[in-house]
């Protein structure tokens, strides 16, 4: 090649590359490939206008019958990788997940929300049942209440040790973020005991199906969420109801009562704001971390609050001049305990998955399972016009559902 660039720069440069590419014929190719293509940028011209392919470019070269015009030839290596690029760029976007087509992981989240939906179900009749049985053995609710949040800091603490769940690294600004959720959720707590204390389990589950009409309220005022006509008009039935309960209700107590509502106001506050920590972009919390720290810091909180109330009354002396049955009342309690934390940690599990109003709709949904279960457990008396209201209230609740499911739908339209 270097004879030849040698020879094209002689004086009789004409002759010369002439009888080089007699020297060095281009390789023979079908008839059909002969066509007129631009010079190809991979030869390299002489000074004399000769063009040869430069050392290097990986393709023969044609003439292509134009005055001093070599193309290399296509490589086949570079076409495929030329077909599987325009393929790529042709081919529509994947789907969000892996690559999977869109669709293909609606099932399986169907399934395991179902089955999250199912064990928060069952755990929450059972503490319900034992809980119950402990607070008509002991009417302490902020003791039993501080018994709970102990029993979830063990299991918690157990989690950690064991690494089963990684350890939370936060800072104390994030900390301090946690602290107001960690005393609304201690005050949640401690209003539903004091409520099934006071009343029959099913009136303190029929009056919380008001729990819709404050996620309303507060999604409103700290989520911007604006509530459509029909959703506001789901919410009459259920007012009515609670109303037409609570007036026949025969276990029926203002304390309980208010309770109750109590529990409906701090319930769904901790239930947005965790949700708006959760999206929050600026702090990276996992669900099962961010309750753990709520638990772990209730328990904290609740500790002071019962030896200032309730003092040190859950010993066994004071338990044996009382009549308590010690060993029925700790296996209850236990169980309690255990069915308490691992309900709470499905529902904030729950929560990281689905928006706070449907959070919301599937717990005031949860009061007809425990109701049948704790008036069928118990064998509460029930008045017709008692039965009718919470059948209303709960009717309120399943229309409350509907319209917020076809709300998303009215605005994409």
């Amino acid at each position: 090649m270097q004879s030849m660039a040698a020879a094209c720069s002689s004086s009789s440069s004409s002759r010369a590359c002439a009888a080089a590419r007699r020297s060095y014929p281009s390789p023979a190719l079908p008839s059909s490939r002969h066509v007129a293509l631009s010079p190809s940028p991979s030869s390299a011209p002489s000074s004399h206008g000769c063009r040869w392919p430069v050392a290097g470019a990986g393709a023969p070269a044609l003439s292509l019958g134009i005055r001093g015009g070599l193309r290399p030839l296509p490589s086949p290596l570079l076409a495929a990788r030329t077909r599987a690029a325009a393929a790529v760029a042709a081919s529509p976007p994947a789907a969000d997940g892996g690559g999977k087509p869109e669709g293909t992981d609606g099932i399986p989240r169907t399934l395991q929300l179902g089955a999250m939906i199912i064990v928060w179900y069952l755990l929450n009749i059972y503490f319900n049942i034992y809980n119950k049985l402990v607070l008509k053995a002991v009417p302490f609710p902020y003791t039993i209440t501080t018994f709970q949040f102990a029993s979830g800091s063990f299991f918690i603490a157990l989690m950690w040790l064991l690494n089963l769940h990684p350890r939370p690294r936060l800072s104390l600004k994030q900390y301090a973020k946690i602290l107001p959720l960690a005393l609304i959720h201690m005050l949640g707590n401690v209003f539903t005991n004091v409520s099934l204390g006071k009343v029959a389990v099913s009136f303190t589950h029929t009056i919380k199906a008001m729990e819709p009409l404050f996620s309303v309220l507060l999604s409103v005022m700290f989520l911007g969420e604006t509530p459509s006509a029909l959703v506001l008009g789901s919410l009459v039935p259920i007012v009515g109801g609670v109303v037409l309960a609570s007036m026949t209700e025969v276990s029926f107590n203002w304390i309980g009562f208010w309770s109750a509502m109590a529990s409906n106001l701090t319930n769904q506050s901790r239930n947005v704001l965790c949700k708006k920590l959760l999206t929050d972009e600026e702090d990276s919390f996992d669900d099962i971390n961010l309750f753990s720290i709520m638990t772990v810091m209730a328990f904290l909180l609740s500790a002071p609050l019962m030896l200032s109330v309730e003092g040190i009354k859950f010993n066994p002396s004071y338990l044996q001049s009382a009549g308590v049955n010690v060993k029925e009342l700790c296996v209850n309690a236990a169980l309690a305990g255990t069915c308490f934390h691992f309900y709470q940690q499905v529902s904030y599990s729950l929560l990281a998955r689905v928006s706070p109003v449907t959070h919301s709709v599937t717990n005031s949904l949860k009061r007809v399972v425990v109701i049948v279960s704790s008036v069928l457990f118990f064998r509460t008396p029930l008045s017709p016009i008692n039965a009718l209201g919470t059948g209303i209230a709960l009717a309120g609740v399943f229309l409350y559902s509907q319209f917020k499911k076809a709300k998303p739908k009215s605005k994409a339209a």
